[in-house]
């Protein structure tokens, strides 16, 4: 794994500059993140679970994975207790939140490795089974998205996946509040703390949200076959392809 050249253009500088926000922000979250996931996604059981269903393998099979934006590691942990012979890469733009994931995994018998990169630059050797993202891809502008799933689907071996378990931008601006609401409205309901409010709200500032229908198009434009969303709870979506 290594990183594209330097980016020189306008929007270049934009999107970098963007990304270094959405760095910043997780960097200093990193120690707080894990404890209000089930308070801010508050389908996260569903959300994740949907996630590991989809995987097109058997629990017993020796499997290589990508994890695009991995943070603490949670949906890395999940995949490493449901398949046990899988060989995991988690990559992230925040060191915090790798190192996060490297104490989640400490002494376990996983073969694991952790790289910092931004998404928008990364390329990836071809050679991965399953690649899979839970809250990140969407802190990408729009275009970084569409190359990100071009060479996500360039990495992935014949037969295998991608699965994005993310936000959605709403089809209209009504849908969208709604979205707003109803994610403000069972936060706080769960328990979420006004300082894990606030801290959810200074790290989506880095959000650069899609629609649904938007993102299952780049997919198909990149080549995926079957691309389907296989779960949606207003913003919360999990969809993907396969190769």
């Amino acid at each position: 794994m290594n990183l594209d050249g330097g980016a020189t253009t306008h929007q270049s500088r934009l999107t970098t500059d963007h990304m270094t926000d959405a760095k910043h922000a997780f960097d200093a979250d990193a120690g707080i993140y894990d404890r209000s996931r089930r308070q801010l996604v508050w389908c996260f059981d569903d959300f994740y679970r949907t996630a590991l269903d989809v995987i097109p393998f058997t629990t017993d099979t020796a499997i290589r994975v990508l994890d695009l934006g991995a943070g603490t590691g949670l949906l890395s942990w999940s995949i490493a207790a449901a398949f046990p012979r899988a060989d995991i890469t988690m990559v992230d733009i925040s060191e915090e939140m790798l190192s996060r994931a490297r104490e989640r995994f400490a002494g376990k018998s996983h073969a694991v490795r952790f790289a910092v990169a931004d998404l928008a630059h990364a390329t990836f050797d071809s050679s991965y089974d399953l690649i899979v993202s839970a809250l990140a891809i969407h802190h990408l502008a729009h275009d970084d998205k569409q190359r990100l799933f071009r060479k996500v689907y360039a990495a992935l071996h014949p037969g295998g996946a991608f699965i994005d378990a993310d936000q959605a931008l709403g089809p209209t601006a009504a849908s969208e509040a709604r979205y707003e609401d109803m994610w403000l409205q069972r936060a706080r309901e769960q328990g979420a703390s006004d300082g894990d409010i606030a801290a959810a709200i200074e790290r989506m500032r880095a959000d650069r949200n899609a629609t649904l229908a938007e993102q299952l198009r780049w997919l198909e434009e990149a080549g995926f076959r079957d691309v389907d969303c296989w779960y949606k709870f207003y913003r919360f979506a999990v969809f993907g392809g396969f190769k």
